[in-house]
């Protein structure tokens, strides 16, 4: 029987440069995030629609607080990813510095690492992938110093970009690889300790500040549904809709001032 021989089938596959190869931006939010957000703006819109309104036109005049929300979120979800991934990285610091001490190369430590992290955090972790990343690349003759520059690009923190700096100085300049690692790890612990110290002290005061922004419109809710004839006169007429507006607003500010005073940054 012939055989047909299909010329695009057996077509070579095209090897990308691993230099342009494209990683994961840990300043970008994935499509399910957004998608979660905007469904927790539509709910928030309707909540207050419901609470403060009860008409269903004032939901076009809540749309920028909706796109408000889904900021707050994304930046709160970038902070909490941040903060995550620098606790990893200067887990990273320790095992490299064990590695470096040991007698391994630089390269060679980056691979010890890798497993290290695998073992704490598994393979999905984030600095796990990276330093699998890292590795594949170190084959391919990337420098490390151009690999870390990348991460702290990407991840938004600027000790991974500092920490490349110096390392590229000191390898031109021939400086003690252990020592700079020891004292790069002490200065991230050094912060690390006033950060945790900082989050004990204020821990209270933002269960606070929580329960004080829920607390208006828990008692809204319970008027609501224990006296409804009380709030009746704010809702289908201008002039109950110009004194909630008002009470939104003051409400919104509070808030946002009560974040602002539990939140410290390092």
């Amino acid at each position: 029987m012939k055989s047909f021989n299909f010329p695009f089938l057996n077509r070579p596959k095209k090897q990308r440069d691993p230099q342009k190869v494209s990683f994961f931006s840990y300043q970008k939010l994935p499509p399910l995030q957004w998608v979660r957000f905007t469904a927790e703006a539509c709910l928030l819109c309707f909540a207050i629609n419901y609470l403060f309104y009860q008409n269903i036109l004032s939901l076009l005049f809540l749309w920028p607080l909706g796109f408000y929300y889904i900021f707050r979120r994304k930046r709160q979800e970038m902070k909490r990813r941040k903060n995550r991934l620098w606790l990893q990285f200067r887990e990273a610091l320790s095992a490299l510095q064990v590695s470096i001490s040991a007698g391994y190369s630089l390269e060679n430590g980056i691979r010890e690492v890798r497993k290290d992290l695998e073992r704490i955090y598994g393979k999905k972790g984030e600095m796990t992938i990276e330093f699998h990343y890292m590795e594949i690349q170190l084959e391919h003759g990337i420098s490390i110093e151009k690999l870390l520059n990348g991460l702290g690009s990407r991840s938004g923190i600027e000790d991974i970009q500092n920490f490349s700096q110096i390392l590229m100085q000191s390898k031109k300049m021939g400086g003690n690889m252990r020592k700079i690692l020891q004292e790069c790890i002490t200065s991230m612990e050094e912060q690390m300790d006033v950060q945790k110290e900082i989050q004990a002290i204020l821990a209270s005061r933002q269960l606070e500040q929580r329960i004080m922004s829920i607390l208006p419109l828990g008692i809204i809710l319970y008027l609501r549904f224990s006296s409804p004839s009380f709030l009746a006169v704010l809702y289908g007429n201008a002039a109950g809709v110009c004194v909630m507006t008002v009470c939104l607003g003051i409400y919104l500010c509070a808030c946002q001032w009560g974040e602002r005073l539990v939140e410290i940054e390092i």
